[in-house]
Order: structure tokens, then C-alpha cells, then sequence
């Protein structure tokens, strides 16, 4: 095993086990079990909601109060367990939560800058309808996710990815990067080793830096700034709540097909690979969004 893949696996296994590893592969997006995700609780009820979500998305991550507040309306909203026109008074948020004004001010900003709520003079803070929300911000997919939209938000991400991705790797072909075709090699190793050792937090991990790095070595910015999407879909994978598909051979095998295609600068290669793959992952996709015709 590579020294990067044992260092990758290690981390992996610190960071579950709730201790601090080597190294800064915090970074990387990963999936935790959905029964460890608590319970939406309503509005109305008495008691502080922070503190006992069980599972915390992205925005939360390492920002405290103001991350957990996020998270909460945002999943409310998401959820419409807070529909739409709803007036959110900050008073009222912070005797419901148990936190300061700065606290809910700065996480009805966040929210705002999402599109999930509109402050506006003499009427107030309200929550936009779902028209209004910027639904590729990586925290609202992944509120969708696991919310009573989760059927939706998991097809409509198959269908992006469907669309980006292909022609990420065909792009990335044509420009040959050895670096980047190195450390795609190496995500696949990692894969493929965490695979056999059942370690799922390490394959997803390896999973989202292969599908990023591959879509920055595709050259093309615009792309690259839908990357969020991908790393979201991956990121909400491997849950029984989004019925993606757990890790498997066939998936490592895919990717290595891609690996090879880059190295052999096989434009054609790489993107039919690519379309395997997500044949894999997603099979209904494929019925929805047929692949180009070859000729």
C-alpha cells in the first residue's frame, strides 16, 4: 500500500473514532450513517434545539452555534416544517434556540445569501418559496437529501452529474496532466484498499477526490465551480435515506477505467468510462438521459 493511502486510511479511521489524525484530509467531504441524524423537531417546541441535532451538515461544521442554528432553520425550511411567507422574528428564534441576537442575525444572513429567507424593511424576515432557493448550494442538496424531498433531490442530481461529469473527463483527457493522473491513481488504490478492509469513511473520502480532481483537471472554471454538486451528491451517498449504492468492485473497477483512459489521453475512453460509472451508481439514470449516440 501506498504511503498516502495508509496515511489517508488512517485519518479516515481517527476522524470516526472522534480523535484528531495526521495530516488535513478533514477536508474532504464524507458520509455518516443517517441513523445517527436526529429528528426534526417542530417549531413550537419548548426546549433548545442546539446541541442535539445529531448530524450536522457543512455549514455547521466546526462554526459552533452560529453553524448549528444554520442548520437547524435550514433543515426546517428545507423540510417545510417552516413553509413558505413564514415571518421568522429573530427574538422569537433566540428564546426558542437559547442564543444571542449576533448569533441569529449572522445565521438568518447565511440563510438569506441561500436564497431560503428575504429581510426586507418594515415587513420583516421571511421564508422564499423553493423558486427562490439557490438549490445547488451543496448544504441545501444535502438538506433535500435526507428531507421529504430526498426522492427528487437524488434524481435530479443523477441527471446533473450525468451531464457534467462525461464531458469532464473527456476534457481532462485532452489535457494530460501527469500530476493530476498520478494522484487519480492513487485515489484508486485508496479505494480500492478501503474496499476490502469495509472502511466506508475512507472510500468516500478517496470517491470525492477522485470526482474533484477530476473535474479541475478538465480546465474549464465554469465547470469547475459546479464541482460543489458533485462533492455534494457524493457526500449524501452510501445512505439507506438516498438508496444510493454502497461501495463495490464493479465502482472501483470504473474508476480505474477512467484512470487509465486520462493516462492514455483517450478522450472517447474517458467519457464512455465515466458513463459506466455513473450507470453503476445510478442505473435509473440512464433510461431518464440516454448517452449519446457514437459515430
Amino acid at each position: 500500500m501506498s504511503t498516502l493511502a495508509h496515511t489517508m486510511m488512517t485519518t479516515a479511521r481517527s476522524a470516526d473514532s472522534g480523535l484528531a489524525g495526521p495530516g488535513d484530509l478533514d477536508r474532504y467531504p464524507y458520509s455518516e450513517p443517517a441513523g445517527d441524524r436526529a429528528p426534526l423537531r417542530s417549531w413550537g417546541g419548548s426546549e433548545s434545539e442546539l446541541g442535539r441535532t445529531g448530524r450536522r451538515g457543512s455549514a455547521s461544521r466546526g462554526r459552533g452555534l452560529h453553524g448549528q442554528l444554520v442548520q437547524q432553520l435550514g433543515q426546517m425550511i428545507v423540510s417545510g416544517d417552516l413553509g413558505a411567507d413564514r415571518p421568522l422574528v429573530p427574538e422569537e428564534i433566540g428564546q426558542r434556540f437559547e442564543v444571542s441576537r449576533t448569533v441569529v442575525r449572522e445565521s438568518l444572513r447565511v440563510l438569506e445569501a441561500k436564497g431560503l429567507v428575504s429581510a426586507r424593511p418594515n415587513v420583516g424576515t421571511r421564508v422564499r418559496p423553493v423558486s427562490d432557493w439557490n438549490l445547488l448550494d451543496p448544504d441545501i442538496i444535502e438538506w433535500r437529501a435526507f428531507g421529504p424531498q430526498r426522492d427528487d433531490q437524488r434524481r435530479e442530481l443523477a441527471e446533473l452529474r450525468w451531464t457534467i461529469e462525461p464531458l469532464a473527463a473527456r476534457l481532462a483527457a485532452g489535457h494530460g496532466r501527469e500530476d493530476v493522473q498520478q494522484r487519480l491513481g492513487d485515489m484508486v488504490e485508496i479505494m480500492g484498499h478501503a474496499l476490502g478492509q469495509g472502511d466506508g469513511v475512507t472510500f468516500s473520502r478517496a470517491d470525492a477526490e477522485f470526482h474533484a480532481l477530476l473535474i479541475q483537471a478538465a480546465g474549464n472554471r465554469m465547470l469547475d465551480h459546479l464541482s460543489g454538486i458533485v462533492s455534494a451528491a457524493l457526500h449524501v451517498s452510501g445512505s439507506p435515506v438516498t438508496g444510493c449504492d454502497r461501495p463495490s468492485e464493479a465502482s472501483v473497477g470504473q474508476h480505474a477505467r477512467i484512470a487509465d483512459a486520462l493516462a492514455a489521453g483517450d478522450e472517447a475512453g474517458a467519457e464512455s468510462a465515466m458513463r459506466q460509472l455513473l450507470v453503476v451508481v445510478h442505473p435509473e439514470v440512464e433510461r431518464v438521459v440516454p448517452a449519446p449516440r457514437e459515430h
